[in-house]
């Protein structure tokens, strides 16, 4: 009963936490990383443990499946350079200027597991940047850059901390031994995601009702990595080639009574991950200060603020190189590529919070070696891995939106005039299949969109506005109804089930009468 109560308790105190982080425009996981610190305190706590091999797959898997769903193919090929600076390049300086400092701060740190440090802390989470982001008006291209970054960076990361943690495990390692398995890992892993993707969309589509298929869609994300790691694959790269193949594949089979429940669901589960992340990470972190000597408090802690400076500064001094670099090369030879700005790069280099990759990298580290002694530096490692992030969002994440402020970026919202437009031409197509069609509905129906495509056509861009002309209307006459069922219902004049039927018919139909967001 008592670990119960404590479930509720954190999962209570961790939504208060996120509805607090949006009402002040900060990403939720700062205080989420805040509330983490304070369970390490904490004189009273549970007593919860998770196996290191099931951390990647448990917090890791549903996060990147959910990242790689809503990532745009056509944005990453557009920007394919400046993402694979920060996916390649960045994650790589990173790891090894992490790696450096870790050796030469704790010289009898191995070569295997200072490289692990590095790839654990080298990924930016910019699913928190992005929060932020999206509250203010920011270039397209910087935000699809970061977008992209944030799928690509982790399996790089993590990539590289295989390796690493293998090369801990075995003792030796062999670049000239491990390449072909890893070449062909990826190979198959990029083979595999797209064919799992064809047999699930065709699984989950024969079931209709919407527990159903949500639990299918979960149980598909955790048996592609399971299958994934089992065969030797990367489980990493299949789920992103996997979701990227679901998202294409999809929308066009699923109906929108089961799309709006998982999706709703989806976003849930994202933050119940990443609270109980931030949760396990600090239970372990009260246990790992006490298990120190209190000659290594103050060592221990100055071990992870220079960690925490290496990862800061090394992103910031790569972006910066990267944007002189690149508006060089294009005064030189004229290229038509967009020019970095630096006020830009400013915003790209402090866009390096990291947060959930890291804390479950950090976890999976196997908590002893084949010959049964302790994994090197573990407790150091999970330590500097929590104030890393800790450090990244509370520094960066409070900071970042006022930054953004200051600069005054902007591009005239090209995701607005996209979405206006495609709009506009979507309804010219809905009006062109009822075309034909006499009933007094149709007429009533070709007015609407009528109306619409000349707004259209007046507007400079070319923009349809985001409503039809009554909708409006029907919203009002469907809060009407609404009102109406509730007091027959509590006058008794009609029961609870009368009441949820027509309650779940007026839903739909505010949805489809809903205005939509302008980007």
């Amino acid at each position: 009963m008592q670990t119960f109560e404590w479930i509720i308790g954190l999962l209570l105190a961790a939504v208060l936490l996120a509805a607090l982080a949006r009402r002040i425009g900060v990403p939720y996981p700062t205080f989420l990383a805040i509330g983490g610190a304070c369970l390490a305190v904490l004189p009273v706590g549970p007593a919860w443990t998770l196996e290191p091999e099931l951390a990647l797959a448990l917090f890791v898997a549903p996060v990147l499946l959910d990242a790689a769903y809503d990532s745009s193919p056509r944005d990453m090929r557009a920007n394919w350079l400046p993402i694979a600076s920060l996916v390649v390049v960045a994650v790589g300086i990173t790891t090894a200027v992490v790696a450096v400092v870790a050796r030469w701060l704790v010289p009898d740190m191995p070569w295997a597991v200072a490289i692990a440090l590095g790839a654990i802390v080298a990924p930016p989470d910019a699913a928190a940047a992005i929060t932020v982001l999206r509250q203010v008006r920011l270039p397209y291209r910087i935000l699809k850059v970061l977008e992209g970054e944030s799928l690509l960076n982790d399996a790089a990361a993590l990539l590289v901390y295989r390796l690493a943690v293998g090369a801990a495990l075995a003792g030796d390692f062999s670049l000239r031994d491990v390449a072909p398995a890893f070449i062909l890992g990826v190979i198959g892993s990029l083979i595999a995601g797209p064919v799992l993707a064809w047999v699930m969309t065709r699984v989950i589509a024969r079931f209709s009702d919407a527990p159903t298929s949500i639990i299918l869609q979960f149980a598909g994300t955790f048996g592609v990595w399971i299958l994934a790691e089992r065969i030797g694959l990367s489980g990493i790269l299949t789920i992103v080639s996997y979701a990227i193949t679901v998202a294409r594949t999809a929308p066009l089979r699923t109906p929108a009574r089961l799309r709006v429940p998982s999706y709703a669901v989806w976003e849930t589960v994202v933050l119940v991950l990443n609270a109980f992340a931030f949760v396990l990470i600090g239970l372990q972190l009260g246990p790992i200060w006490d298990r120190l000597a209190p000659a290594e408090h103050l060592p221990s802690a100055l071990f992870a603020l220079a960690v925490l400076a290496a990862v800061i500064a090394a992103r910031f001094a790569w972006v910066m190189s990267y944007g002189a670099m690149m508006r060089t090369a294009i005064a030189a030879f004229g290229s038509s590529a967009a020019r970095p700005t630096v006020r830009g790069g400013l915003v790209v280099s402090w866009t390096g919070m990291r947060g959930i990759v890291t804390l479950a990298a950090a976890f999976a580290l196997p908590e002893a070696l084949p010959d049964g002694t302790p994994f090197p530096y573990r407790d150091l490692i999970l330590l500097t891995a929590f104030g890393v992030v800790l450090g990244t969002l509370v520094v960066q994440g409070l900071s970042l939106r006022p930054l953004i402020a200051a600069l005054d970026l902007g591009d005239g919202n090209v995701l607005a005039r996209e979405v206006g437009q495609a709009r506009a031409e979507a309804y010219k197509a809905a009006l062109a299949t009822i075309e034909g069609e006499e009933s007094l509905d149709a007429r009533m129906l070709r007015k609407e969109y009528a109306r619409l495509l000349a707004q259209a056509d007046d507007h400079p861009e070319g923009r349809a506005p985001s409503e039809l002309p009554a909708d409006f209307l029907r919203r009002r006459a469907i809060d009407a109804a609404r009102r109406r069922a509730n007091e027959l219902r509590m006058r008794g004049e009609i029961g609870d089930d009368a009441f949820h039927i027509l309650e779940e018919e007026f839903d739909w139909a505010e949805l489809s009468a809903q205005t939509t967001r302008e980007a």
